[in-house]
C-alpha cells in the first residue's frame, strides 16, 4: 500500500508550536502523531475520546484551576484520603 496520500490542515500557529514541543518530548513527529490519531479512530470506529460539553460544574472548576483557585495541597498521601473522605 503507497503511503503517498496528503493531509492538509491550518492550524493555530501558537498551538502547533505548543503541540510540537509536547510531541517531541514523548519522541514523535507531527506525521507519527497524525498516523496514530487516525489509527484508533480506525480501531475505535470513531473519536478514541468521548466529545461532549461540559456542564456549569465543570467549566466553573475549570476556571477556577487555571485562575489557581480552590487548589489543595497534601503533605501526604494519607492526609489526601482523609480529605477524600469526608
Amino acid at each position: 500500500m503507497s503511503k503517498s496520500a496528503f493531509i492538509r490542515a491550518r492550524i493555530e500557529p501558537n498551538l502547533k508550536e505548543h503541540v510540537e514541543k509536547i510531541l517531541m518530548q514523548i519522541g514523535l513527529n507531527q506525521t507519527e502523531a497524525i498516523k496514530l490519531f487516525y489509527k484508533q479512530i480506525e480501531l475505535c470506529h470513531g473519536l478514541p475520546f468521548r466529545v461532549e460539553i461540559p456542564n456549569r460544574q465543570t467549566l466553573k472548576a475549570i476556571r477556577d484551576s487555571v485562575r489557581g483557585e480552590n487548589q489543595k495541597r497534601f503533605s501526604s498521601v494519607d492526609e489526601l484520603f482523609e480529605d477524600l473522605g469526608d
